[in-house]
């Protein structure tokens, strides 16, 4: 891992570009920290630069109250070279979509599975780099979608202590499978109106999930409704579970 480059706002919050071989991320540290701080990881859906105004919100939001938190940015977005099959199945997902017709489970396996497969050891591995700096240590939790990711995740990585998953992307239904599997506590936040998300999927997922320990927080509105307190109970959520 290369820092390459890093500024601090006016709240003490330290954020640091990294790059971890081609792949570009983002470092947030809180300003006040005495002892090594425990770790989010912000999953998303793609395009630091796109997504950025969210992620250092949550990440600020996170830092106040003690946490690191860190991203990369996913296969296939931002900067990072494209393939051909993922476009294919994402321009398939958007005429379905706009077309008002049912996303078939083929569309989904195709966009989804090859990400997932990509995308979870290049979290594991920055995960390794993460863990071996002074400043952050553990343990560590996971918030935010692709909702695949989180799980497989959770699944693989032992090091993950809790999730918070948003129920706002696509699940090959084959994963379910690995849901059962979850054991660690979830906290599951659903858009009750997301426009781009199967809400029954996304219940029937939550049913699955295998933890002891489950939440569904499902408020009204569209996917980027999400209401300003659901912050604060991620916060209190793995206050209870990192600290």
């Amino acid at each position: 891992m290369q820092f390459t480059s890093e500024q601090r706002f006016d709240d003490g919050v330290l954020e640091r570009e990294f790059a971890l071989g081609e792949i570009p991320g983002i470092l947030w540290t809180p300003g006040s920290a005495s002892a090594p701080a425990p770790l989010i990881l912000v999953g998303h859906p793609g395009g630091l630069r796109h997504m950025y105004p969210r992620l250092v919100a949550r990440a600020r939001h996170a830092a106040a109250e003690g946490f690191a938190a860190a991203t990369i940015e996913l296969p296939g977005s931002g900067g990072r070279p494209r393939w051909a099959a993922a476009e294919e199945a994402r321009a398939d997902l958007r005429r379905a979509l706009e077309a008002g017709e049912p996303v078939d489970d083929e569309i989904v396996d195709r966009l989804v599975l090859p990400l997932v497969e990509k995308a979870v050891p290049e979290w594991r591995a920055a995960l390794d780099d993460l863990l071996a700096l002074p400043e952050i240590g553990g343990p560590v939790g996971y918030s935010g979608g692709v909702i695949a990711i989180g799980i497989r995740l959770a699944v693989v990585e032992p090091r993950i202590s809790a999730a918070l998953l948003f129920a706002g992307s696509f699940v090959p239904r084959t994963m379910f499978e690995e849901a059962r599997q979850i054991t660690i506590p979830l906290q599951v936040l659903l858009q009750w109106d997301d426009e781009g998300n199967d809400r029954q999927l996304a219940l029937n997922l939550f049913d699955a999930f295998g933890s002891k320990e489950k939440t569904l927080h499902a408020n009204m509105g569209g996917h980027t409704g999400v209401p300003q307190f659901e912050g604060d109970d991620g916060n209190r959520f793995f206050a209870r579970h990192l600290k």
